[in-house]
């Protein structure tokens, strides 16, 4: 059992499971020893809340047992005459260090930003009290010159079918289903063309227009006032903008009450970072 990475933390759950009525109860309690070097529960339950998700399939007492035998070898080899306490690993060590500690204030810092009143209350300053804009429903019929969209106009205005006229006229892939773009708001469509359909009134066919896709006939189908999504469609687009406000309003007020000198390998070349051979000691 190699290579294992984060996953759900439920390490207790082992403890229990396997030692049955023993009463091991805090992360501290000594659950085997290598040359007097003690491995504890809270150890195995590390390794357990980062194993990938894939081994939780497996029984209670076989992670026991494999991840008893993992920390019991690294225990080994970290005592082998080739382990040594090299600047490689203290830097490791330190780096590790840092990110742990990182993690675990984002966690915390998030999880105060993210309550349900939080969440309510951005959703009601972002859906709530404004105004979403209009939404339009439209066809179009998209062809290579003027002469052929005026053409295009002349029948529409005779009373041919406009659906109809897509289908045969139509070089756009909205054309076999008789042109239809369907709902879209603005900024979704190109400007010559948002612009045609904002001075459309319902049911009203445009004059030719002109874009870098060719020329355009567009009928307006419907138009509204675009409705606010239910909570639940963008509950995690708000989770994810409060959580990065969040990290980012905590990491601007460390950094303003921090003293923070980047200038200290302002000379040094950037090439340096692949010299692995600075590492070694």
């Amino acid at each position: 059992m190699r290579n294992w990475k984060q996953g759900v933390g439920l390490g207790a759950v082992i403890a229990l499971s396997v030692m049955g009525s023993a009463t091991a109860q805090e992360a501290s309690e000594t659950v085997a020893t290598v040359n007097g070097t003690e491995i504890t529960l809270g150890h195995m339950i590390t390794v357990y809340e980062n194993l990938p998700e894939q081994y939780m399939q497996y029984p209670a007492d076989v992670l026991w047992a494999g991840i008893m035998d993992q920390l019991i070898n690294q225990q080994l080899l970290a005592t082998a005459p080739e382990a040594r306490n090299s600047l490689r690993v203290r830097l490791a060590v330190e780096n590790e260090r840092r990110a742990l500690l990182a993690a675990q204030a984002a966690t915390s810092i998030v999880a105060a930003a993210t309550s349900e009143q939080a969440l309510q209350d951005a959703y009601d300053a972002k859906f709530g009290a404004k105004s979403l804009g209009r939404e339009f429903n439209a066809s179009h019929i998209l062809v290579e010159t003027e002469a052929e969209a005026d053409a295009a106009i002349a029948r529409a205005a005779n009373g041919d079918d406009f659906a109809a006229l897509a289908r045969e006229l139509s070089t756009g892939p909205s054309g076999p289903n008789g042109g239809s773009l369907g709902w879209f708001g603005r900024g979704m469509m190109v400007q010559p063309f948002q612009d045609a359909v904002d001075t459309l009134e319902v049911g009203q066919v445009s004059g030719p227009v002109q874009t870098q896709f060719g020329w355009h006939v567009i009928k307006l189908n419907d138009a509204r006032e675009q409705a606010a999504p239910p909570v639940e469609d963008v509950t995690d687009q708000l989770l994810e903008e409060l959580q990065q406000q969040a990290i980012s309003d905590a990491l601007e007020t460390l950094a303003a009450d921090a003293v923070i000198d980047r200038t200290l390998g302002q000379d040094l070349d950037p090439s340096l970072l692949l010299n692995s051979a600075l590492m070694d000691d």
